[in-house]
């Protein structure tokens, strides 16, 4: 008889005993059943996450192989690899684990590697990826109020993508559940280690610059509690922590973070005038660091709440993951459908009073909007996918993210896929696994580029026109 079916081959749900329900039942669970769940689940987070550990408990990235540096990471054949290094033994030689074995190198190691063959080798190869001088970090949110359509794997992807392109990488988490921190193996201990201060920070400066109007109108200051007085003297450099990955910085969450999605509207309450929508881009730019990094990549909460406001308005270019099945298309419409009614009701609400003080009109613009199907199963999902690419368009990155052994054991040891060794695999499923995050990376590095040279051509038209 099939597990699927009961007594006389009927469908499991037949034939139940109330008595039998009521043994298995258990007792009825209070609140602090609650506090038995989250124990037990915390223990099994903490198992998980120091899999990755050395005896110091900290983590450390992995060594990366000749093989992979020549394929992946510098544009060079492996022959003409091995002879630089011959020819100058004050770079990195690596090490071996046999005398004439592949020889394994560190990213750092790597990262100065890329430097040398960037300064000495021909201008034709791309030994350093493309940024301008002199213009801002870009800022890419991931971000759908979708659960389970991979948005923290994908944002964990991209910057471990562009960190071993060479970026200068920072991850925010914005998320309280923290599962990006996770993926680094970082610890916050409460919300002042989060972005939250710096929030907190912004809404204080504003706070004191209209308490001076207040008090020049004759009217009453909005008194500046020690939460706030507190956050003014606290800056990002506080709060970004370093990772195993030398060129990824982290400013993590965890799950006091959520607190800001009930002290941020307070704030706007006893302060309408302050635009919580700048906050992060404000403070970023403030501390300097639009100018330290090349790229900052944003993991925003599966709500439309006042975290991912600020994610979403701070950025430069918005992705969107989404599953190719009907309930996931329609309800990242639905996100795109709040997307629109939330900017265009802050935007209408700025405006009224920009109008009637002549001042110049609030309008937020994206460089790129882009979906990308994620956890794709080209066996069952192609038709789907194809007629979600002619509704959507260029809105729909052409590349699918499929979901592999790789990506699967991965996730098992709460890491990203390229954190995982290749000789733990057949080498061609490794190259498989790779290949479904380089696409995404290749096509989300075309946008950056396309957005900064954009920047470069108008920056250059407006200073033709300043001379003019």
């Amino acid at each position: 008889m099939s597990s699927a079916t009961g007594e006389h081959g009927l469908p499991p749900y037949f034939g139940i005993q109330p008595d039998t329900a009521l043994s298995e039942l258990g007792q009825p669970v209070g609140t602090a059943g609650f506090e038995a769940l989250a124990r037990a689940c915390g223990q099994g987070r903490e198992a998980l996450v120091e899999r990755g550990l050395d005896e110091a408990g900290a983590r450390q990235l992995r060594l990366f192989s000749t093989w992979e540096i020549t394929r992946y990471l510098i544009p060079v054949a492996p022959g003409h690899f091995r002879r630089v290094l011959k020819a100058n033994p004050d770079l990195p030689q690596g090490r071996s684990e046999s005398e004439n074995g592949a020889r394994w190198f560190s990213l750092d190691e790597v990262l100065r590697l890329r430097a040398h063959f960037a300064a000495e080798g021909t201008s034709r190869k791309e030994y350093l990826p493309y940024r301008p001088k002199g213009l801002p970090a870009k800022i890419l949110a991931v971000a759908n109020f979708k659960g389970g359509v991979g948005k923290t794997s994908t944002a964990a992807h991209l910057s471990m993508s562009a960190a071993l392109d060479g970026y200068r990488v920072l991850v925010i988490d914005l998320d309280s559940q923290g599962s990006m921190t996770s993926i680094f193996g970082n610890r916050v201990e409460d919300e002042w280690q989060t972005v939250f201060p710096l929030l907190a920070r912004h809404y204080a400066k504003h706070l004191r610059v209209d308490n001076q109007r207040r008090m020049d109108r004759g009217d009453p200051p909005i008194p500046l509690d020690d939460q706030l007085g507190e956050a003014l003297k606290i800056t990002a450099d506080e709060v970004i922590q370093k990772t195993h990955w030398p060129n990824i910085d982290l400013i993590g969450a965890q799950l006091n973070l959520y607190w800001a999605e009930f002290q941020i509207p307070v704030w706007r309450m006893a302060a309408r005038g302050w635009k919580l929508w700048e906050a992060l881009t404000d403070v970023l730019d403030e501390d300097g660091i639009l100018e330290r990094y090349d790229l900052i990549i944003l993991d925003t909460p599966p709500a439309l709440g006042y975290l991912t406001i600020n994610g979403l308005a701070a950025a430069d270019i918005l992705l969107v993951p989404t599953g190719a099945s009907f309930l996931e298309f329609d309800s990242t419409g639905r996100f795109f459908d709040m997307l629109h009614a939330t900017f265009q009701s802050i935007e209408e609400g700025e405006n009224m009073a920009a109008r009637a003080l002549g001042r110049p009109e609030l309008s937020f613009e994206w460089d790129a909007v882009r979906a990308v199907i994620t956890r794709y199963d080209g066996m069952q999902q192609a038709e789907m996918a194809a007629l979600m690419q002619a509704w959507l368009g260029r809105s729909l990155m052409p590349s699918r993210q499929g979901f592999t052994a790789l990506i699967g054991q991965a996730s098992e040891q709460v890491a990203g896929i390229y954190e995982a060794d290749y000789r733990d695999f057949n080498r061609e499923t490794y190259i498989r696994g790779r290949e479904t995050f380089d696409e995404t990376y290749a096509m989300v590095k075309r946008l950056l580029i396309g957005a900064w040279r954009r920047d470069e051509i108008e920056r250059a038209a407006t200073g033709k026109d300043a001379a003019q």
